[in-house]
């Protein structure tokens, strides 16, 4: 049964999270950020410090939970033997969350139309996990052969996690709105083509039980819902069988300028003071006809004496379940994004940024981001910036990294200095950049 191979995809991927980063923390408010730029906001590309942008290739990871804390430490001394099963912090409750997000940008551009107008056109492959809701102590005795050392009892709400693999090529348009001497609006909207690659998503609205050290036994009560799309293979994804969908990105952006004369210099000769920007992105969703449902009932009483050798024979042999073929939605990760930026000397600026999830924690079928809010100070020149972003992110981790753009190059962490301080980190990311901008 191709749908018992959900289960088995999140046990075995959820520690995937401490290989993963966030999408271009910093370096995605720089003026000179170009197509990284119109991924938040895509009324950003007009008016720029740019004539054009020309992405060669840029690729970010974000990864994050709050059931595992790493010191990275321990990993750079172990000579690759650290078990993060064994040898990771953890930090089990009655609901843990799981997150990973995966962002390619492929050979992309944007460039200016006119004074008042810019267009671009950014083609991305991405991957999502969510898990969220998780019993803690669940995961772990599930993930270690129900090799556990004590009894426990767990009451999951809302259980629910989705996989999803999509590339997009997305066409977008900026135009300045109105223009005043010291009033600038600006527009843009990005129109997504999407080609879903596949997904697998789980879901339990109430899976309650208790499970016993001494008789091995797992108790339960409640129902599980999981499936797959067509052909979906979770280790071995494929952009060759694809589904259409449609997606929407849309921004406006504020400047105000303290010194500038008259509308007719160009916006981009007179450095704004004040940028305040707000976008919603990821509106939209893909179908995939004849997904694989099945509906267990976990109303049963198990031996775990003996696991089978993995979930799926564990499921099948144990568990009462209807198999349908139906249609499934899967939601994009719809987010809005806040940015306030400030210019306070020449080359300095200081930013307060907000990702916010507007998807629901017990969404079903549906991925979303890590809510975060990060402060990043900058020095920004045409050749040459750095960032020093201090986020706050979800499930309680702050991080503090670092990042550099350097000519076609950019590279940072928005947690590297975090990560390699603390002793239990709960989120990392990394992001790398190369493209050949077209300075004015």
């Amino acid at each position: 049964m191709k749908t018992a191979k959900l289960f088995n995809l999140f046990i075995f991927l959820i520690p995937l999270h401490l290989a993963f980063g966030q999408s271009y923390v910093g370096h995605s408010i720089d003026n000179y950020a170009g197509v990284q730029g119109a991924i938040y906001n895509p009324s950003y590309i007009v008016g720029s410090k740019l004539r054009g942008d020309v992405n060669l290739i840029s690729a970010s990871v974000f990864g994050g939970s709050d059931y595992f804390g790493i010191n990275i430490s321990d990993i750079l001394n172990s000579d690759g033997d650290f078990d993060i099963e064994d040898e990771a912090e953890k930090f089990p409750s009655n609901a843990n969350n799981f997150f990973v997000n995966a962002d390619v940008v492929g050979p992309s551009f944007m460039f200016n139309l006119n004074k008042k107008s810019s267009i671009g056109v950014i083609t991305r492959g991405r991957v999502h996990l969510n898990v969220n809701n998780i019993n803690g102590e669940l995961y772990e005795t599930i993930s270690n052969d129900f090799d556990s050392d004590e009894s426990f009892d767990f009451d999951s709400k809302y259980l629910n996690g989705t996989m999803h693999a999509w590339a997009e090529v997305g066409l977008a348009y900026a135009r300045i709105l109105m223009e005043k001497p010291n009033h600038v609006l600006k527009g843009g909207v990005t129109l997504k083509y999407l080609q879903g690659a596949g997904s697998a998503f789980m879901s339990s609205p109430e899976l309650q039980g208790y499970y016993s050290e001494p008789t091995e036994t797992l108790t339960t009560q409640g129902r599980l819902i999981y499936g797959t799309s067509q052909d979906f293979e979770s280790d071995d994804i494929e952009f060759s069988n694809l589904t259409a969908g449609f997606g929407l990105d849309v921004g406006f952006t504020y400047q105000w300028y303290a010194n500038r004369d008259n509308d007719s210099l160009p916006t981009y000769n007179t450095p704004y003071k004040l940028k305040v920007g707000v976008s919603i992105t990821d509106i939209g969703s893909i179908s995939y006809d004849d997904a694989t449902v099945s509906n267990y009932d976990l109303n049963a009483s198990v031996d775990t004496s003996n696991p089978e050798e993995d979930i799926e024979e564990f499921l099948e042999n144990n568990y009462n379940a209807v198999e349908t073929e139906q249609t499934a939605e899967i939601k994009l990760p719809t987010a809005m994004h806040l940015l306030v930026d400030y210019r306070f000397a020449k080359k300095w600026y200081v930013s307060a940024q907000a990702n916010l999830s507007m998807v629901k924690n017990d969404s079903e079928m549906s991925t979303s981001i890590l809510n975060t809010v990060t402060v990043a100070p900058r020095l920004e020149t045409k050749w040459f910036s750095f960032y020093a972003p201090l986020s706050f992110r979800q499930y309680g981790d702050t991080s503090f990294g670092g990042g550099i753009r350097l000519g076609p190059l950019t590279v940072g962490s928005g947690s590297v200095f975090t990560n390699l301080l603390s002793d239990s980190s709960k989120t990392t990311d990394v992001y790398l950049g190369l493209k050949i901008p077209l300075y004015r």
